[in-house]
């Protein structure tokens, strides 16, 4: 029994070198077989120098293991050699990765983590807003294989006005994917994240009457809108950020199109109206009946696609219902692909109501709305929490659950999946593991 924790660290972190899948081994076996081959030649010299007395006899039998049995012979040349190919292997891998990773990272940990990753399930997140971030949070740890597909009907803060000003996609929610995709998270969320704040004056306090350009703007927003401008297009664009931050997965916009979101909503009077954008809707203070795409027929973007129909498993949510989620549904093409997909298609139900969009919702009523603005078959399952236990005030907020009522004809599984710090957010590794379990 390895009782030393230091040593267990050693015994584990050597054993990763031989776990199936990896990709080690056989090359091990290959530089053994090579190894042997040069062995064969050298036995051949020596036979050879024996024949020909080109050795003291000391020197040969030193060389030769004379000295030991027969079969002790075989199994010392074979431990040596083998330990030596380990030893090279090993001191070859850290030197090669030790540029590329942190000082305290094992080695034979992050090359199995990596192998790990790039074999796991190919998961698409179907969604936006500030959901979507804690879920791809928790699955980049369980695969790398992960699409983000975001929609485009942001009109709201920075992203508007980038939209407004630059006739740019609206950046903001793919700028939460990609910190949240990022392999140092730590660092790059608050890259990303920065929102540039008042003018300083020259006395270095904050000027309360200017107002800069870059005032309200994040980072990352700006970032994104320059890559357009190098590119030529935000999908490129999101493709060269993407790589420079070497993220674990893609984020794809539902659609290359310019699209306005417009709702049908119930207003106290009784009367409907129709408002027009995606941030106005929750503001109108009524409850949404319906919305709509405009332009209504609008081409899904090609990769989203192809990324639906090669998916183990769609998850759409946590998000927004009305204003991040069905915008991409409304997409006629991903909606098609979404019934031609053989992947699980599941909903992840916020766990609190969202003011002016879900007052008063259960599960049930979302997954309802759901499917009055999809075709059939868009939806296989409903994930929803079911601890409720914690008080509404935590975390200086007033969280409102939303009730877990079972929905009509639509699977339902519950798990606790609250972050208890900030119960009206989920926890990304609960909800990464919740969700892995509905592959099985």
């Amino acid at each position: 029994m390895i009782r030393n924790p230091f040593r267990r660290f050693i015994f584990v972190s050597s054993s990763r070198w031989l776990t199936p899948g990896i990709g080690i081994k056989r090359w091990l076996v290959v530089m053994g077989i090579g190894t042997a081959v040069i062995g064969m030649g050298l036995g051949i010299l020596l036979t050879t120098a024996k024949e020909h007395d080109w050795l003291p006899t000391a020197v040969d039998n030193a060389l030769t293991l004379q000295f030991l049995p027969l079969p002790l012979r075989v199994l010392t040349a074979f431990a040596l050699g083998a330990l030596l190919i380990i030893i090279s292997v090993l001191k070859i891998g850290r030197n090669l990765v030790a540029p590329f990773s942190p000082a305290d990272i094992d080695v034979a940990e992050t090359v199995y983590h990596y192998s790990r990753r790039q074999r796991g399930p190919h998961i698409v997140a179907i969604g936006g807003g500030t959901g979507m971030p804690s879920l791809l949070r928790g699955l980049k740890e369980h695969t790398a294989n992960i699409t983000a597909i975001v929609t485009v009907a942001d009109d709201g803060g920075s992203s508007g006005r980038l939209r407004r000003e630059l006739g740019v996609l609206p950046p903001g929610d793919f700028r939460n994917n990609i910190a949240a995709l990022a392999r140092d998270e730590a660092l790059m969320t608050q890259v990303l994240q920065y929102r540039f704040g008042n003018p300083v004056e020259a006395n270095g306090k904050s000027s309360a009457n200017g107002r800069s350009d870059l005032q309200g703007h994040a980072f990352g927003n700006l970032l994104l809108a320059a890559l357009t401008g190098i590119t030529g297009s935000f999908d490129e664009a999101l493709l060269a950020a993407q790589q420079v931050l070497a993220i674990r997965g893609r984020v794809l916009p539902s659609t290359l199109a310019n699209v306005t979101l417009t709702a049908d909503v119930l207003l106290a009077a009784g009367v409907v109206q129709r408002v027009s954008g995606e941030s106005a809707i929750p503001e109108a203070h009524g409850r949404i009946q319906r919305v709509y795409l405009e332009p209504p027929n609008v081409p899904a973007y090609p990769p989203a696609l192809q990324a639906i129909l090669q998916a183990d498993l769609i998850v759409m949510g946590p998000g927004s219902l009305y204003t991040s989620i069905l915008p991409n549904l409304l997409v006629s093409d991903l909606a098609a692909a979404l019934q031609h997909t053989r992947a699980r298609k599941v909903y992840v139900c916020n766990l609190a109501i969202q003011p002016g969009e879900t007052d008063n919702y259960s599960v049930a009523d979302h997954v309802a709305t759901i499917l009055e603005h999809v075709p059939t078959g868009c939806l296989d399952m409903v994930l929803a929490n079911n601890n409720l236990s914690i008080p509404p005030e935590t975390g200086g907020g007033h969280t409102i659950f939303v009730q877990p009522d079972p929905p009509t004809d639509i699977p339902l599984i519950l798990a606790d999946l609250v972050d208890e710090q900030r119960p009206w957010r989920h926890d990304s590794a609960k909800l990464a593991q919740a969700v892995m379990n509905c592959l099985a």
